[in-house]
């Protein structure tokens, strides 16, 4: 079997392959989330959101919208050197996103099956 027949008998069976992967994982909502950050943020994310008076007033105060947290938990940065993972009950994380108004940082209180947001601040 010469060079030609192999190469085409691997772009079969990876074109099937890949075929059979669009086909099984097409509807799903499959991710790959490895990465300290994103697993911090899919995890807060998945939870119940409570915003603290602190948050509701910076909000209110600003004229800004709370679905800017969605934002942020969507594509922000978490500052792991900022947080506290180490408690035992709720870790608490620091996570900073620049939005159309300026860069912003959120706390928030992520505990087992509700993450309160504690406090926003806009960063200069």
């Amino acid at each position: 079997m010469n060079f030609i027949q192999r190469l085409g008998f691997f772009s079969v069976g990876l074109i099937m392959g890949i075929g059979m992967l669009m086909f099984f994982l097409g509807g799903k909502k499959a991710s790959c989330d490895y990465s300290p950050n994103a697993r911090t943020l899919k995890n807060i994310r998945n939870k119940d959101r409570v915003f603290s008076e602190n948050a509701l007033t910076y909000f209110s105060n600003n004229n800004l919208d709370t679905s800017a947290v969605t934002t942020i938990l969507k594509d922000g940065n978490v500052d792991f050197g900022k947080s506290d993972t180490k408690r035992a009950r709720c870790k608490v994380y620091f996570i900073s996103e620049e939005l159309e108004s300026g860069e912003f940082e959120i706390e928030i209180e992520n505990c087992k099956n509700k993450a309160i947001i504690k406090s926003v601040n806009k960063i200069q």
